[in-house]
């Protein structure tokens, strides 16, 4: 269990700093990365985190994709709050190294809504769901691993980043989006990001066994 916890807390960690450390360079440097950069770099390391880390803790990363394993029955509720606890650290911790790296650097890579709350907070849902649905085809038990996951995973992070990134900031984390929030002060829509994703994620996985009957 400390293995999969310090998992956990490292792959959180990378995923927070790499993914919103390029939402934080392309401000400081006026855009030399630009949306789809950052975009690519929270797919990338994902893909990289999976390969990385998922025959050790399964590579969550993500509270939502926690509850979402545990809601499936493929991971035990007792390992729940623990998961959810380091993986909010290790966000925490990036996020505190990238303020003390890059004082100016804003919002942090933080999520914000650009438009209402509602049309976050549905896209939200709807990310997080196809993140899930995805994530439950391609693991095996409560563990993303294997080339196949990797791929799959990383993909659907990039895409759905690439295309609602401009509106709701594509959480799908809500670890991802506490811990820049909590750094940098911007409290106010973080209700979305903590609340949206775990919707969606649960909603994937009675759609999940619908599909995929006895396979689930």
């Amino acid at each position: 269990m400390k293995q999969k916890l310090l998992a956990e807390f490292l792959g959180t960690f990378i995923l927070v700093f790499a993914g919103t450390g390029a939402a934080v360079v392309n401000t400081v440097t006026h855009g030399a990365i630009g949306h789809a950069g950052i975009a690519l770099t929270f797919g990338l390391v994902v893909l990289a985190l999976i390969y990385t880390f998922g025959d050790i803790s399964g590579a969550h990363l993500n509270p939502a994709v926690t509850l979402g394993f545990a809601t499936a029955g493929r991971f035990s509720w007792n390992q729940v709050l623990p998961y959810i606890g380091v993986q909010t650290f290790g966000a925490v911790a990036a996020s505190g190294l990238l303020k003390y790296l890059f004082p100016d650097g804003g919002t942090l890579g933080a999520t914000l809504p650009a438009g209402s709350a509602s049309q976050s907070f549905i896209l939200e849902i709807v990310l997080t769901w196809f993140l899930m649905q995805t994530v439950l085809s391609v693991s095996t038990g409560a563990k993303e691993k294997g080339i196949t996951a990797g791929i799959a995973v990383g993909s659907v992070i990039a895409v759905e980043a690439m295309f609602a990134g401009p509106i709701c900031g594509a959480s799908m984390n809500p670890a991802r989006s506490f811990a820049p929030a909590l750094v940098s002060g911007h409290l106010a829509s973080l209700w979305i990001y903590l609340l949206a994703p775990c919707i969606g994620a649960v909603i994937a996985v009675p759609l999940h066994r619908i599909l995929r009957g006895n396979e689930s």
